[in-house]
């Protein structure tokens, strides 16, 4: 590829860390983010030109951040009180004001795979539905259809939430 790659980070910045914190919370989300743009720019010069820059970071994040899931289930999380987790895995700050976020975040999180990662790569990700067929495997019909059913539960969740307090 040719051309600074500090346009790419201005560029698609938000669009990468949009897509880490839709899998991980606060320094997590941000140290994805960091690493993503690290194995970025060492791929960088050996891009093919015609490389759908915003797809292939995209890509990279979602895997970055999926690592950093892993990495954490294989050490202790120290926790401030004993039960603190519940089940549920510490969700740290998550950005945005307000508890409604955690919950959003949370509903996001329990989704089911294909439902979450269309929602996360068509919705915050901003890759159009075709993008996210060819990355999440199946056609574009289906990509929409579980982008459908996603949004769909997370409504029910959210609403259903929202009527408990």
């Amino acid at each position: 590829m040719t051309g600074p790659f500090e346009d790419v980070v201005r560029v698609h910045g938000g669009t990468v860390l949009r897509v880490c914190r839709a899998v991980l919370a606060g320094h997590d989300a941000q140290d994805a983010w960091s690493e993503t743009f690290l194995a970025a720019l060492r791929a960088w010069p050996g891009l093919p030109a015609d490389v759908n820059v915003e797809a292939w970071l995209v890509t990279v994040a979602r895997r970055k951040a999926i690592d950093e899931l892993r990495r954490r289930t294989r050490h202790a999380v120290p926790v401030e009180e004993p039960g603190a987790l519940d089940g549920v895995p510490l969700l740290g700050g998550v950005a945005g004001p307000g508890e409604r976020d955690l919950d959003l975040w949370q509903a996001v999180r329990a989704l089911p795979d294909k439902q979450r990662r269309v929602v996360v790569l068509h919705h915050l990700g901003g890759l159009p539905y075709a993008e996210v067929a060819r990355l999440v495997g199946g056609t574009d019909a289906a990509a929409r259809r579980a982008g459908a059913d996603g949004v769909a539960a997370l409504r029910r969740t959210y609403g259903a939430q929202e009527e408990e307090r």
